[in-house]
C-alpha cells in the first residue's frame, strides 16, 4: 500500500464514481450495455482489434464478444475484416456510423457533464480539475493493453 493510500476513503470514491458511471450511462438517448459501450470505445481508440482482444478487454468470453460483435454488424457500427497479418483470423472495425455513434455518445455524454458542472460553485471546478490527472492515471492503468 501507498503511504498516503490511507488518506483516501477508498469507499466513498467507489460509491462516487459509481454514482458518476450512472449518470452517464443514463445521459445517452440509447442505452447500451457496458461491454458494448466499452466495445465501442476501445475500437475508436485503438482501431481495428481482434475478437480475442476484445473479449479480454472487456472482461466477457470470446461467444459472448462474437455475439455482441454481430450485433454491432447488425446495427451496421461494426464490420469484420480479414486480419492482414493472419488470414485465419478476422479483425473488428467500426463503420462510419460507428464512429458516428460514438461521437453522439460522447457530445451526450459531454452535455450532461456540462449540465451538472453548472450545478456547482467555482471551488469544486478547481477541484475536479486538479484531481482530473490522477483519475487519469486511475483510469489509464485499469484500462490495460490498447
Amino acid at each position: 500500500m501507498l503511504p498516503n493510500a490511507q488518506n483516501v476513503d477508498i469507499g466513498h470514491l467507489g460509491t462516487v464514481l459509481d454514482g458518476l458511471l450512472d449518470l452517464l450511462r443514463r445521459a445517452h438517448a440509447e442505452p447500451v450495455s457496458r461491454a458494448t459501450a466499452g466495445t465501442l470505445r476501445r475500437l475508436a481508440a485503438h482501431g481495428p482489434q481482434r475478437l480475442s482482444a476484445l473479449a479480454a478487454a472487456e472482461g466477457v468470453t470470446q461467444p459472448g464478444m462474437t455475439q455482441l460483435v454481430s450485433r454491432l454488424e447488425r446495427a451496421g457500427l461494426a464490420e469484420r475484416v480479414p486480419d492482414p497479418a493472419d488470414g485465419r483470423a478476422v479483425r473488428v472495425h467500426l463503420t462510419p456510423a460507428g464512429r458516428a455513434a460514438v461521437r453522439r455518445r460522447r457530445a451526450e455524454r459531454a452535455a450532461a457533464l456540462r449540465a451538472l458542472l453548472t450545478t456547482l460553485p467555482p471551488a469544486d471546478h478547481d477541484a475536479l480539475s486538479a484531481a482530473l490527472p490522477a483519475l487519469d492515471r486511475l483510469a489509464r492503468a485499469s484500462a490495460g493493453p490498447g
